[in-house]
């Protein structure tokens, strides 16, 4: 993946960032230079080998024509893991998000979303979604140059409300 400074890529898990360095010259002791990334949702700085951009999943933001195979996805019905506990379900959500692939974001927020409608999720499982609902949120409205608001509002618009809390 041949990256440059400025360019606006996904980190998995932790979202879109800017590169703001590429160290071609090695500056660390294992003989490889550095991507420097800056995460835009909380300005975290993150470093990573230039060796191993494939490996920890980097990859560029998704086409305006993505977004919308994306939406026909989030419209397809779920495959939920009925069978298992909140626990099994939990590590696997959190499995899929961190290969950054926006598919696999894409089930995980489906999935949660249609849970959410059916049952109160657990805080794990809210905590997911979160996570999933910011990253989907935050790459469709830098690719199509909209207000996440807005794109908060479609996504929400592909589903059924949350279940009313019994407490």
């Amino acid at each position: 993946m041949h990256i440059k400074v400025g360019d606006l890529v996904v980190y998995p898990a932790h979202g879109v960032g800017r590169v703001e360095s590429v160290e071609e010259k090695p500056k660390n002791n294992d003989g490889t230079g550095l991507v420097v990334l800056r995460i835009l949702d909380n300005g975290m700085q993150i470093m990573i080998p230039a060796r191993n951009l494939k490996e920890v999943g980097l990859r560029r933001l998704i086409t305006k024509k993505e977004v919308n195979v994306l939406y026909e996805q989030l419209k397809q019905p779920p495959v939920i893991m009925e069978a298992s506990n909140w626990n099994r379900r939990h590590r696997h959500y959190l499995d899929k998000l961190k290969t950054g692939a926006i598919s696999d974001v894409c089930d995980v927020l489906r999935e949660l979303m249609t849970m959410r409608g059916e049952k109160e999720l657990s805080f794990g499982e809210r905590k997911l979604l979160d996570t999933a609902r910011a990253l989907l949120i935050k790459e469709v409205a830098m690719v199509t140059n909209r207000n996440e608001e807005r794109i908060s509002q479609e996504l929400d618009s592909f589903f059924p409300p949350p279940k009313a809390s019994t407490a």
